[in-house]
């Protein structure tokens, strides 16, 4: 679970580029299959038709998710809520729904103006592999860029 600490000196700036990992609760594995997967994605994609945020990249793994993304409206508590309320719903009746679907807070990273995203959305993506998981980032197939992250 993150530190309350974490909270302190957090901000949100509209056009600041963010990565967030957000945990299962009790490290769960919750996104083993296609479907929950599928809810998840949906959940992220429709924060960015709100025109809440713009999604970069994200994957998930088992147990957490990785997740890139432009701030475009609100701030990045509420756009980190929104996914875990609206994803914790869609997915938690599969798991029985009683319980807590997501560990409270969350671990994010607001990218300084000079750091290069597509780095970052290559080092998101390669997880799986850097896990064990796989020995190809493209044998895993829980993750979206919106561009090509190993051309």
């Amino acid at each position: 679970m993150s530190s309350p600490r974490l909270a302190r000196g957090r901000s949100s700036e509209i056009g600041r580029i963010y990565s967030v990992t957000t945990i299962c609760h009790r490290r769960a594995q919750r996104f083993v299959d296609a479907i929950s997967v599928a809810c998840l994605a949906q959940e992220l994609q429709r924060l960015q038709d709100d025109a809440r945020i713009a999604n970069i990249a994200w994957i998930a793994m088992p147990d957490h998710l990785h997740w890139l993304f432009s701030l475009h409206a609100g701030t990045l508590p509420e756009a980190v809520a929104l996914l875990k309320g609206r994803s914790a719903r869609a997915i938690g009746t599969r798991y029985g729904g009683a319980a807590p679907f997501w560990q409270a807070g969350y671990f994010d990273h607001a990218l300084r103006h000079d750091e290069a995203v597509q780095r970052h959305a290559r080092y998101l993506v390669e997880n799986p592999l850097r896990a064990g998981l796989v020995s190809s980032p493209w044998e895993y197939p829980h993750w979206w860029c919106g561009w090509d992250p190993f051309a």
